[in-house]
């Protein structure tokens, strides 16, 4: 069973992760607002934790593909999605 401590780190490490796409000029406007999504939503502690990640991993998943999606961009989308699949969803 994965501690709360764990998961707040991988929930950081994911938001930092999208807030550097959401800062980077090179994607686009579009992305980078439902990038922005995502990261409002995990800060989101009102919320339970599996409505969090599962909004977030379905924003993930649309976003990942788009067409105009930068290559580099999309690796670390995924990256984000996968690591916040492993975090336990029974709350």
């Amino acid at each position: 069973m994965v501690e709360k401590s764990e998961i707040e780190i991988i929930i950081k490490k994911c938001i930092k992760m999208l807030e550097h796409i959401a800062k980077d000029k090179s994607v686009p406007r579009n992305i980078r607002r439902n990038v922005n999504e995502v990261v409002t939503t995990l800060q989101d502690n009102e919320k339970p934790l599996f409505i969090r990640i599962s909004h977030s991993t379905s924003i993930l998943e649309d976003v990942s593909i788009d067409p105009n999606i930068p290559l580099h961009t999309r690796t670390l989308i995924w990256n984000a999605a996968s690591q916040l699949e492993t975090l336990p969803v029974d709350e």
